[in-house]
């Protein structure tokens, strides 16, 4: 078993946190509920692909390319218990040792705007494994999702968090 395969094993069992969101209503006026899911075994390539298509960076990846980069990345996604769907989903690729790259996140265009999309990237910013890394990615026009977990610009559309200038944990 590879160190990869090991940590998601070990992140798998922290994985089945239920959240629920009681301030953002979904169409019909009830709360989100969803849970945080790891792991790309987890996550189907199918429901991915659909999520990726509403994007302007991935909208022609074919589903090869999204399951074989699915396969070598840490994958994460949001779970909407109720409608039993996959909302939201994002990749990471690390070293584990000095940095990790933020990548293809993704909410579905019906349930933007709801806070699942924070609940994401707090989720993956606070595991052990990337906590104390310095994060790097790229957008285009979520800059303010990025700045609520620590993220700075440092040029267009580059974004870094640096572990120096998160909160100290004692």
């Amino acid at each position: 078993m590879t160190i990869r395969q090991k940590r998601n094993k070990e992140v798998n069992k922290m994985a089945d946190r239920s959240f629920t969101d009681t301030e953002t209503p979904v169409p019909a006026g009830r709360p989100i509920e969803f849970r945080i899911i790891e792991g790309a075994e987890e996550i189907s390539s199918l429901e991915v692909a659909a999520l990726l298509k509403t994007t302007y960076w991935a909208n022609q990846r074919s589903l090869e390319t999204i399951e074989k980069s699915m396969r070598h990345s840490s994958c994460y996604g949001v779970y909407l218990t109720r409608e039993k769907k996959l909302a939201g989903f994002a990749r990471v690729i690390s070293d584990y040792a000095t940095t990790f790259y933020l990548c293809d996140v993704v909410v579905d265009p019906e349930y933007r705007h709801r806070g699942l999309g924070k609940a994401l990237i707090a989720h993956i910013t606070a595991l052990p494994e990337f906590r104390d890394l310095r994060g790097l990615l790229l957008t285009r026009d979520a800059h303010g999702l990025y700045e609520k977990s620590g993220f700075v610009t440092v040029s267009g559309t580059a974004m870094t968090r640096s572990p120096e200038a998160l909160p100290r944990r004692d």
